[in-house]
């Protein structure tokens, strides 16, 4: 049963061209993320590997090692192809991992709401709407500010920005799946709440979860960027996708304008298509959302 239906999903799915096109874009994105150290021909993390005077060169030019920038250099001589593609790889990596910890955070915290009630919930939700009504951009700035630069301190800060979105979904949906029967028939027997809520609450909650998790993880790597060009995000010893955007910005009027299109172009083009990949599912997984 479990093969049909899937096989019905993605048979829907490749349906519509503009999805599987999306997909596609999404795959050897995260294929070429996975095994960049293999087609990259530079390591933009090893320093001894720049060369100054390579700085700032146009798409097409042949370095002091020998093979060409196809896409030109950025201010500290670093290919750019082999900088992009480790910042998609490093931009998918908080994505995944912050929106990971965030969908269990919120998951947890809405469904518990939604299963205790009373006081907590109605605490706990206020605490949700609270947050839920600052932008996210401003939320996480203010965190990545206190904490300072880095890795754990952005995935941090992009988890206290993000889980509210899942607590406030989940907690819709627990919510729904409190009041049916088989959820009063396992609390009969009875089991513990906490048996009730992550083996028969959560699981059936979990369809909304999985569309907003797609959007989430885009508004992962874009709040990333963003907070990496403001220059509260990953130093810049790190080939971010923002950091490459905020290098080549003083750059642009004096005609390199390399240096932050094209990075430009490779996190509008992700953070699209996993958009459009999430737009589909929600299409189909919500049939009043079909057209």
């Amino acid at each position: 049963m479990r093969d049909t239906l899937l096989g019905r999903f993605l048979e829907e799915f490749f349906r519509n061209k503009v999805a599987t096109g999306a997909a596609m874009v999404v795959l050897l994105i995260v294929l070429t993320a996975i095994v960049a150290p293999l087609v990259t021909p530079q390591d933009p993390y090893d320093l001894t590997s720049l060369v100054l005077r390579d700085a700032r060169r146009a798409p097409g030019y042949v370095g002091t090692g020998g093979y060409t920038h196809w896409l030109g250099t950025d201010s500290q001589g670093r290919d750019l192809l082999s900088a992009i593609i480790y910042g998609l790889r490093i931009s998918l990596q908080m994505g995944v991992i912050a929106g990971g910890i965030a969908f269990v955070i919120g998951a947890v915290v809405g469904c518990s709401a939604a299963y205790i009630g009373g006081r907590f919930e109605s605490l706990a939700m206020r605490i949700i709407d609270l947050q839920l009504s600052f932008p996210a951009i401003l939320l996480a700035f203010v965190i990545a500010a206190l904490l300072g630069q880095g890795r754990y301190q952005l995935i941090m800060a992009l988890i206290f920005a993000q889980y509210a979105y899942f607590a406030r979904t989940a907690h819709g949906a627990a919510s729904a799946e409190r009041q049916k029967d088989y959820v009063e028939a396992a609390l009969s027997i009875p089991l513990s709440p906490w048996r009730v809520v992550l083996k028969h609450i959560l699981p059936n909650s979990l369809p909304p979860l999985i569309v907003v998790a797609t959007v989430q993880v885009a508004s992962a790597i874009s709040l990333e960027a963003t907070l990496s060009f403001l220059g509260v995000g990953l130093p810049p010893t790190e080939p971010s996708l923002g950091m490459l955007i905020a290098n080549g910005f003083q750059y642009l009027l004096s005609g390199r304008y390399w240096i932050s299109i094209y990075p430009g172009v490779a996190l509008i083009l992700f953070i699209v298509s996993l958009n459009l990949v999430g737009d589909q599912i929600r299409d189909q997984l919500n049939p009043r959302l079909r057209r």
